[in-house]
Order: structure tokens, then sequence, then C-alpha cells
């Protein structure tokens, strides 16, 4: 029997709400720890300090300003923590998750793997997204 893997404790920072991706977090074995919007003007100014205990930080760039996600990305460099930046979309976040290596060992990228037919994410339907993956 497998091991089950320890949970990835997530920053998510951008956008007001999050809509759906929570679930789709959830079922990646991914908590959300800490979610910010990113408006606060401090944001901008200085490179903020990530809550101790977090594993990645997700970017969502379609509601993030340029020196807002650079102020992240270059903490989360600092504190050798991954960074995963995607549009606001559950498609989006989807096809970030398939590619940035935390889900493979995932219990859907297994079932998904016995049925393929049973999931399309936006990857098999030739969707553009928009994402990158770093340290």
């Amino acid at each position: 029997m497998a091991q089950p893997q320890p949970q990835v404790s997530a920053l998510i920072v951008g956008a007001d709400r999050l809509g759906n991706i929570p679930d789709l977090l959830r079922d990646h074995n991914i908590a959300i720890r800490h979610h910010i919007s990113g408006r606060d003007s401090a944001h901008q100014k200085k490179t903020p300090a990530l809550p101790s205990g977090t594993d990645l930080v997700i970017l969502l760039t379609d509601f993030l300003g340029h020196n807002v996600m650079k102020t992240f990305r270059l903490a989360a460099q600092r504190a050798g923590i991954r960074v995963l930046a995607c549009r606001r979309s559950v498609c989006s976040m989807q096809q970030a998750l398939d590619q940035c290596g935390y889900c493979k060992a995932c219990p859907l990228r297994a079932n998904d793997a016995a049925r393929p037919e049973t999931r399309m994410s936006c990857k098999r339907r030739g969707s553009p997204g928009g994402l990158t993956l770093g340290i």
C-alpha cells in the first residue's frame, strides 16, 4: 500500500476571491495556508517575509501587478520555495499542477491513468495556458 503524501502548504497571491480553486488544490493534497490579494501597496515596496511552513507560492498572474509578482517571486527564491504562476481559473491551475511535479503521487492522477476519457484538462483540449514554473 502506498504511503500518503504529506500535505503541501501553499501561499496564494492575487485575486480577491478564489472561486473553485481551493477545491482543486484540496484534491491535489495542497492546503491553502494564506491568501493575499496583493492590493496592499506595501506588497510592492518591500520584499515580504513568507509565512513559516510555506512549501509553495502560487501567483495568480491576471490579478497581480508586475511589482507585486516580482517581490513575492524574489521572497520565494530566497527561501528556496517553489513558485507556480498561472491565471485564476481552474483550467489554468489544473494545467500548472499537471506540470509542477507536486502531483505525481496524487490519487486523481492515478485515476486519470486508469480512465483517460473521464477527465479532460485544458492541456488535452489544446487550450493555451498562461503558466510558468520555477524555484
